[in-house]
Parts: structure tokens; sequence; C-alpha cells
């Protein structure tokens, strides 16, 4: 149950990291946290689990049974507002690639989130895009992360990345607990992506593992993947990062309150320019456990 031939690359490989995800729609990088990052993370993460299963005594998740999204947990919609996350704006291992891969410094933070699944997640997520084309017969139906070309002449897989997913290791990623599958090459797909009774076996196995903790997954996030069966006896948990190309936006809401926004750097700051909340208001934090 693994990717065939999985390159791990270094944080100083930026180029080989750029050809890889510009090939893949994915690339690993090896050792972008270091012992101290690392011990914030696993804790910050495991408080967040700890609080999300709390609430949901059944653990029906709203990802799907042992399933559940930080994000989409929170009543923010993002994990902005906790220091573990906040480490993770700017990173000396992660940002060049980034910005390498954008071919530009003026990306921004879309959002912070992640997800993780139980112990007892059996099934399949089926695959999935994070983006797909907005329907111009009904636009309410995705209402963000669309594109719309009203020649239709092109689909947003016609685009270079609009944005990309920076999923964290705070845990080995290993073919028993939950890896993420990921088929390379997708993200410039024009075909269906097949449902679970027509995903072939090759594809089921295609997972992101091993893989160290400490470790990053760098995403396309239009290429396809989706999770697979925890059948170890612990959490797997990959919050992440996601940042929007330059000339790609969508409309935020507040995720850092004025006050921790005012603690970051001038980097993180710019960053983060457009999910921080106006002086006067109080951000309201917390979690809640709905289907998505």
């Amino acid at each position: 149950m693994v990717i065939e031939g999985l390159e791990i690359v270094e944080p100083s490989e930026i180029e080989r990291a750029v050809r890889l995800f510009d090939r893949d729609g994915f690339v690993v990088v090896r050792e972008a946290l270091d012992a101290a990052q690392l011990e914030l993370l696993r804790a910050g993460v495991l408080d967040a689990v700890e609080q999300i299963v709390a609430l949901d005594r059944d653990q029906a998740g709203n990802r799907g049974s042992h399933r559940y999204s930080f994000g989409g947990s929170s009543l923010t919609r993002s994990m902005l507002h906790l220091p573990a996350w906040q480490m993770l704006i700017d990173l000396p291992t992660v940002s060049p690639i980034v910005e390498a891969i954008f071919r530009s410094p003026d990306y921004m933070v879309r959002s912070a989130s992640g997800d993780f699944c139980l112990p007892g997640a059996e099934g399949y997520q089926p695959l999935h895009s994070d983006m797909r084309d907005r329907s111009s017969r009904d636009p309410a139906k995705t209402p963000f992360s669309s594109f719309l070309d009203p020649r239709g002449k092109l689909t947003v897989r016609d685009l270079p990345c609009p944005y990309v997913c920076v999923n964290f290791l705070p845990f080995e990623q290993t073919p028993f607990n939950g890896p993420t599958r990921q088929i390379p090459g997708t993200q410039h797909s024009l075909e269906r992506i097949p449902t679970l009774d027509e995903e072939p076996e090759w594809m089921r196995q295609s997972t992101v593992a091993p893989a160290p903790a400490g470790a990053v997954q760098i995403r396309d996030v239009r290429a396809w993947h989706g999770g697979t069966p925890n059948v170890s006896d612990q959490v797997r948990a990959i919050p992440n990062m996601e940042y929007y190309a330059p000339w790609f936006r969508e409309p935020t809401v507040p995720g850092i309150s004025f006050a921790d926004h005012q603690k970051l750097s001038p980097r993180e700051q710019e960053l983060t320019r457009f999910l921080v909340a106006d002086s006067s208001e109080e951000l309201t934090t917390g979690f809640e456990v709905r289907p998505l």
C-alpha cells in the first residue's frame, strides 16, 4: 500500500521539490520541523483532537466515520488562533519551496486546518479534489475554491496551481494508520474522478507512506487524493497551512485575533493580513462537530 518509488527530498533541494510537485501534484519534504517544533505541534494537535472527539461520543466524524476536519470543527473555520498552527505560517524549511512553486514571494495564507482519523476508520474516503469548476447553472453549490470561464474555453485544471496545501506530519505516516493516498499527475486531469467502486486497486494502494514524523507533504489541491483505513491503535493527524497563489483570491473569514496577529513576525503578519480580526472585535473560538 505505498507509492512505488516515492521520492522524499531535503528542504535544501528546492529545484528538485518543485520539479516533483509540478510533475506529480505533490512532493514530500523531510525534516521540515526540528525537535522543539515537532513537540509543540504534537501537543497542540493532540489537545485539539481530544477536544473535538469529546464532542462526538459516537465518533461519527465530520468527514465520515472516525474522520474529522480540524478547520471544519473550529468555530472560526480555521486553527490559526492556536500557537501550534501559528508556528507553521512561515518556516524556513517550507517557505522557500512554496515561493518557488508560485515563482513569487507574494502569496498569502488561505487557512490553517488539516484533518485526522481515529483508529477504527475502516473505510476508504472517496478520491476527490479540493478544487473544482463552478457551475454556471447552479453556482451556489460551489461558492468557494472554484473557477468559471464564461467563454467555456478554460477549466481550473488548465491554470497554474491556484493554491497549495502543506500537510505537516507530527507523527510517522505508515501504511497502517490511515495515510493519504495520492494519485500522481492528476492535478491537470480532465477525466472524471472514479468512485470507490470504480477505483482500480493500484489507486487504493497509492499511499504516501512511509513518511517520517516532521516531514511535510506539499499538495496541489487539484490532484486526486483520499483517506485510507486506520488499522493502527493511534490517531493519524495531518495539520496544514494553505497558501493562495499571488494571482488567486477568494472570500476569507477572520482566523486570528488582532492581538495575536500583532505578536507575529512582520512576514507572518503579511502572509495572514486577510485573516486577522478587527481590533474592535472579539474572536470567538472553540469547536463543534457537524457533517461537512
